[in-house]
């Protein structure tokens, strides 16, 4: 069974609900079958904690075969990768684990504790993924019109230019999100295939009403989430 996990509950549901999948809630699972996958769907809620609790519960049944981790997220560059198109990711970076200097500035090897291994190599706040093998190991098809794309997750939604265009420049970052490190992680740590994908729903750094586009996202992400599991 693949696990497919969203932050929200409203993210579920423009993924799934035009396919009949059930409403699914905050902490919740509810179990479907799409072109020929048993899924268990589940709703994580926002952010890195909510997220690495609802891994951790998760990546413990018996019976899981990979996980997907689907949602919105924010692009960098809107030129690079357009509000209304898709992405999936190829490496996932947590900007802010390690020693923050007074320029905003954060060393994750400083404090000189990595955060665990995967494949016998040390995670400090990045992790390396395969995008396209894993969504072969799963039996998945990564749409022709999903970009390919460096991810970078936060804490706190980047309100600013200047913080956008350090993230970019320090994490080689595409697209900002707030879940997907901590799934990318316990994943990897479990020895299990791995894919985010996400719709692009606003430019990064921007809280102008003209720099986001919510629905659209919703409706591209509905777009794409059915045809990772029917191959279409």
């Amino acid at each position: 069974m693949i696990i497919v996990v969203t932050a929200t509950s409203r993210e579920m549901q423009s993924a799934f609900g035009a396919v009949g999948a059930p409403a699914v809630e905050q902490g919740g699972t509810a179990e479907f079958s799409l072109g020929g996958h048993d899924l268990l769907l589940a709703v994580s809620g926002v952010g890195l904690v909510n997220t690495a609790l609802a891994a951790g519960r998760l990546l413990a049944l018996p019976f899981v075969t990979g996980v997907v981790n689907l949602g919105i997220g924010g692009a960098y560059d809107v030129e690079e990768f357009p509000i209304g198109t898709s992405a999936y990711a190829w490496q996932e970076t947590w900007p802010e684990y390690g020693l923050l200097d007074e320029e905003g500035r954060v060393d994750p090897k400083a404090i000189g504790f990595p955060q665990g291994e995967v494949r016998g190599k040390p995670v400090w706040n990045r992790v390396q993924l395969n995008p396209v093998n894993d969504a072969a190991a799963m039996g998945l098809s990564l749409p022709a019109d999903c970009a390919r794309g460096s991810f970078v997750t936060v804490s706190s939604v980047t309100g600013t230019p200047e913080r956008s265009g350090w993230l970019k420049t320090a994490c080689n970052g595409d697209v900002e999100n707030m879940e997907g490190f901590a799934l990318a992680f316990g994943t990897m740590r479990a020895g299990l295939p791995f894919l985010q994908v996400r719709s692009v729903s606003n430019r990064v750094g921007s809280r102008q009403p003209e720099d986001w586009d919510l629905k659209g996202a919703f409706r591209t992400l509905g777009d794409l989430a059915p045809r990772l599991f029917l191959g279409k």
